[in-house]
């Protein structure tokens, strides 16, 4: 490979990767790079600014633009079952884990003190309302309510559809719109290393010692079993759904995406690089603006391993024997309840919770913080699982929508071009 060829496809990885390494050295020997954390902030203000419109037109446009509504329906049936069974995996993996350590290895978490929180919740009737509505369509206009509008989106896409789909002019508009949003994103992320550097140097410095306190041996075994399984199962679902040269074509794309989730703490943030590798990796548009908006809301397999670990650290903390019947709950629970985790930096408070009225309702104000203070410290790796598991979801999806041979037939167009 030629150098001038090297740099212009790898150079902006290098520069995001050199911006989180230098904010992380900088965060550990300045503990004023607090101050530095406006860099990062105006980078993910911009993010979020871009992706609410982003996921409307992007969602409403894939299915606006489709063949016919049986083929939306097929390729979004596809795209949650794949978000489940894959999140499902997760945290059977985590919870084996974790099982096995509480079993084994007495003592094996500490138990910090934390005073007494006041923890207010919701019923399940309103957590659902909340979850996939809003009142007035201006609470839409906003990152926080992301899984709302990606449901509106959904059904104004299929308004289109009903109404002549593809030949409608509305389509033609909500295409071109996404096309212009695109091309904006990729201004924004010129000043990506920038953000990153400004991002990690704060929270180094912020969150430092936390990583070698009370919580330090969940956070590492939380970041190992993280990367684990990015590296083990990611290539096996790229291989199930590209077939031969999956997991190759995978590992060329999966870095930006990956850096970009760990460096925001958010699966929306993350939705424009995704975008930009899965048409570089030939995925088409259709499964594209579906799974990728869809998966920064549905794709829980960080979240749910998160929600794994917050549990079984809290059942040894109260000293609670954690018995088979209550790991198999707590994954079922998990796989469900992170979906609210996801989409937002430290979004899991409503997650966090759930699991913990669930398994501990006479330790709630306790046990709330402890899940949250979790949550923050191992948000990184669990936002790039699954903002990153995103990309990889769609070569399945790719395969039930549009063949086995998706990718071959991509690879074999590239080497003829």
């Amino acid at each position: 490979m030629k150098k001038g060829s090297f740099l212009k496809n790898y150079g902006f990885m290098l520069f995001m990767l050199l911006g989180i390494v230098a904010g992380c050295i900088v965060g550990a020997v300045w503990p004023g790079a607090t101050a530095l954390e406006p860099l990062g902030t105006v980078f993910i203000n911009l993010m979020f600014c871009i992706v609410v419109p982003m996921v409307f037109f992007s969602i409403s446009s894939a299915i606006a633009n489709m063949q016919s509504p049986k083929r939306a329906g097929k390729l979004m049936g596809t795209t949650v079952l794949s978000f489940l069974v894959t999140s499902a995996i997760a945290a059977l993996l985590m919870g084996v884990i974790m099982f096995i350590i509480v079993r084994f290895v007495p003592g094996f978490f500490s138990a910090p003190q934390f005073e007494p929180e006041e923890a207010s919740g919701l019923g399940v009737g309103q957590l659902i309302v909340n979850f996939f509505t809003k009142p007035d369509f201006v609470d839409l206009l906003s990152r926080r309510a992301i899984l709302p509008l990606l449901v509106f989106a959904i059904i104004f896409g299929f308004g289109v559809q009903l109404a002549g789909g593809k030949e409608t002019k509305t389509a033609a508009f909500l295409s071109d719109v996404t096309n212009c949003i695109m091309k904006a994103v990729k201004i924004i992320t010129y000043y990506a290393p920038i953000g990153f550097f400004g991002f990690f140097a704060s929270l180094v410095a912020t969150h430092g010692k936390d990583f070698i306190g009370d919580y330090a041996k969940a956070i590492i075994l939380y970041y190992i079993v993280s990367f684990a399984y990015m590296f083990i199962f990611f290539p096996l679902y790229a291989r199930f759904g590209g077939g031969k040269g999956g997991a190759k074509t995978m590992f060329k794309h999966l870095f930006r995406p990956a850096a970009v989730a760990f460096g925001t703490c958010s699966s929306v943030a993350t939705i424009p690089t995704n975008m930009e590798v899965a048409e570089e990796t030939g995925i088409s548009k259709e499964v594209s603006e579906m799974v990728l908006p869809m998966g920064a809301t549905m794709n829980m397999d960080g979240s749910a391993m998160g929600a794994i670990i917050k549990v079984a650290f809290l059942f040894s903390m109260f000293g609670m024997p954690l018995g088979t019947g209550k790991m198999i709950l707590a994954i079922v629970i998990s796989v469900l309840s992170s979906v609210a985790m996801s989409g937002i930096p430290g979004g899991g408070g409503t997650g966090e919770l759930v699991l913990c009225a669930m398994f501990f309702p006479n330790q709630l104000a306790i046990a709330f913080p402890i899940a949250l203070a979790i949550g923050d410290l191992i948000d990184p790796p669990a936002t790039m699982v699954n903002a990153a598991g995103d990309y990889v979801v769609s070569f399945i999806v790719s395969k039930y929508v549009d063949g086995k041979d998706w990718l071959r037939k991509k690879l074999n167009k590239t080497s003829e071009q």
